[in-house]
């Protein structure tokens, strides 16, 4: 028994000593791997840093030597190449990069100089045909007093010009303009009515109708001077505008906002100037509508709302217009305008002028000294619409078929139908017979000698009605049908109404 009893001790023993010593092997194993870790980390370490030391250190003398010989030949191929204008592939990219971006700079400068250049240039061309088809018209070419009925007429022009800036003469502007004009067809313009219903016909006469020429119509220079003299020009609120040469008076006196410019407006010649003026006969320009002249002009803007200017012009009339009798054969013009906001705002242009002609035409086909007074305005009554009226009264007892004219009229924008490119314009005219040609066609013998062109005893007056609607297709590109009434046409109480139907096509660029 004793025996057996300690044989079981010696086991409970042994078994109580094998765990602690199992446990402890452990802790070693993870001990050794943890340290083999770390051991490795720090050859890494040691690795990388040697490999930093090797770069941070100097490079022998003799590389450093062989890279500045390297950079001073390249830099000896970028001058060679930079020396030369042409670009070749075997040159160093830098040298090739350098000289497109200075080609390229001195592109730009050229565009430049030559955008500075144009400044201030102004150019266009347009194109302005007409066809017209009237009933009722009768011709001057006749056999007898009642003569035959006019012929359906088409008709072309164009028209070329360009404004030109000059160099300033200290702190003056100075300007040169010209124009060119050619067309065909002479419209229904020779017929027996004081107005004439196409004022974009023009031929020159002197040539067969069969040929197109063109002619300098307009040669004129501009010399503008701010106001006070030797100012300071920025502050300049006063002009002083000085113009000589071949000119279209019409561009500085009588002007309309809307009843001016025949190509895309009104078509008869008393809806386009002052009736008296033009179709009278007051201006005198020769025969393509120019005349030489000279224009001095002041103008005043202080208060840029409402502007004033006043203007003379003296311009060649009838053999004056022609440069053969100039200083003896003239009309002079004075005229002041304004610019006025009445009621709601909206800008108006009113103008009052006097003329004086000393070679106007007379009935009996000579000349007369004759004076006369216009008025011309246009006034808006609201964001589409216009109206405009003219007055025309011829002072004396000259000679003239008819001594008094008045036109009104309006233009509506198709902006209150939504078609806001497009215009709907009216018109009606008045022109009353002189009692000097009343006179004298009373008392015509049987050849109608006493009046030449006209066979009849004038009556109180002639009445005109024109309307039109300019349709755009884009803003080059517009056509427009056109109606006219004519009646008592030259004052002749037994004529028929004349009716006239046109379709006219402008192109403008």
């Amino acid at each position: 028994m004793p025996g057996r009893r300690f044989c079981s001790a010696l086991a409970i023993v042994a078994s109580c000593s094998a765990t602690p010593l199992a446990a402890a092997d452990q802790q070693l194993d993870a001990i050794a791997a943890e340290l083999a870790r770390l051991r490795g980390r720090v050859e890494e370490l040691e690795r990388r840093n040697a490999e930093l030391e090797r770069r941070a250190a100097p490079p022998p003398a003799d590389s450093l030597d062989q890279r500045v010989k390297k950079l001073e030949r390249v830099q000896q191929r970028v001058d060679e190449g930079l020396a030369r204008e042409e670009i070749s592939e075997r040159e160093p990219e830098l040298t090739s990069r350098l000289k497109a971006v200075e080609y390229q700079a001195l592109s730009m400068l050229e565009q430049a100089r030559t955008v500075e250049g144009l400044k201030g240039i102004s150019a266009g061309v347009s194109f302005t045909t007409a066809g017209q088809w009237p009933s009722g018209i009768r011709t001057p070419e006749q056999s007898d007093l009642a003569g035959r009925f006019q012929d359906s007429q088409l008709n072309y022009r164009g028209d070329i010009y360009v404004g030109l800036p000059l160099d300033d003469i200290g702190d003056v502007s100075n300007r040169l303009f010209a124009s060119f004009r050619l067309g065909q067809g002479f419209g229904l313009n020779d017929l027996y009515s004081y107005s004439k219903p196409n004022a974009s016909a023009f031929r020159v006469t002197s040539v067969n109708p069969d040929d197109s020429v063109a002619i300098l119509g307009q040669a004129w220079y501009q010399a503008t001077v701010p106001l006070p003299f030797r100012g300071f020009k920025p502050h300049s609120k006063e002009t002083l505008e000085l113009n000589f040469g071949k000119m279209d008076p019409y561009v500085f006196f009588d002007q309309n906002a809307i009843a001016n410019d025949e190509t895309r407006q009104f078509l008869n010649t008393i809806f386009v100037h002052n009736p008296l003026l033009d179709a009278g006969g007051e201006m005198g320009v020769d025969a393509n509508g120019f005349s030489p002249g000279l224009r001095l002009s002041y103008l005043n803007y202080k208060d840029k709302r409402e502007p004033w200017r006043i203007s003379l012009g003296v311009f060649g009339a009838g053999p004056g217009a022609s440069y053969t009798n100039f200083f003896a054969s003239t009309i002079a013009v004075v005229q002041a305008e304004t610019q006025l906001q009445l009621g709601a705002g909206l800008p108006g242009n009113y103008r009052v002028y006097a003329w004086r002609n000393a070679a106007a035409p007379t009935f009996y086909g000579s000349e007369q000294k004759r004076n006369g007074l216009g008025l011309s305005l246009d006034q808006r009554l609201g964001d589409a619409f216009t109206a405009f009226a003219r007055y025309g009264y011829s002072l004396g007892n000259g000679s003239v078929r008819f001594d008094r004219a008045l036109t009104i009229g309006a233009e509506v924008g198709g902006s209150y139908w939504q078609r806001g490119g497009d215009s709907l314009g009216l018109a009606y005219g008045r022109l009353r017979s002189s009692e000097a040609f009343r006179a004298a066609s009373a008392t015509l013998d049987t050849n109608g000698n006493s009046v030449p062109d006209y066979g009849f005893a004038a009556g109180g007056g002639e009445q005109v009605f024109e309307t039109y609607y300019r349709f755009r297709i884009h803003k080059q590109f517009e056509i427009s049908p056109d109606l006219q009434l004519i009646a008592r046409p030259a004052g002749n109480p037994d004529a028929p109404l004349a009716r006239i139907v046109g379709l006219r096509v402008q192109i403008n660029y």
